[in-house]
């Protein structure tokens, strides 16, 4: 019998420290959201830029490419999130703390804004939650201040 069809204990425990947390599965889903989100802004601008009448056809395309490479940030951070990189995190933090000022100036809005904004609030607040849970931390590797060497 091999060691795959005879688990040990030390096996089983090695299998269990590398299942990812259902928090990060999430973490990861919600950062994922707002990559899609930014994609589908990004190619509605673009597409209303080039067959709608704007002010000005290229500032409306270069504002939805901007948005469509902006998407990048925090897709590849949900991808390296699911394949519980470390360096991932970095990247979902600055996706949510550059999300809380949009969502604010969408609450200003007196438009149809508001409830992206609050969306948009909840999905950054929740996120930031999760990424900075211990249970995510742990399970991505990153050891704290003065934990380098251990």
């Amino acid at each position: 019998m091999s060691a795959d069809q005879n688990p040990t204990p030390a096996s089983e425990a090695a299998a269990e420290a590398g299942r990812r947390p259902v928090r990060l599965t999430v973490t990861a889903a919600l950062v994922a959201l707002e990559g899609l989100a930014l994609v589908v802004g990004g190619v509605w601008i673009s597409v209303l830029g080039l067959t709608g009448h704007p002010d000005d056809r290229q500032q409306a395309v270069t504002g939805g490419v901007t948005l469509i490479v902006l998407a990048l940030l925090p897709l590849l951070a949900a991808r390296g999130l699911l394949g519980q990189r470390g360096w991932s995190r970095g990247p979902a933090v600055i996706t949510q703390i550059i999300s809380l000022p949009v969502a604010y100036s969408l609450l200003q809005a007196d438009s149809m804004a508001i409830p992206g904004g609050i969306a948009l609030a909840a999905v950054a607040v929740a996120s930031l939650v999760l990424l900075l849970n211990p249970e995510t931390t742990q399970a991505l590797g990153i050891r704290g201040p003065g934990n380098a060497g251990k």
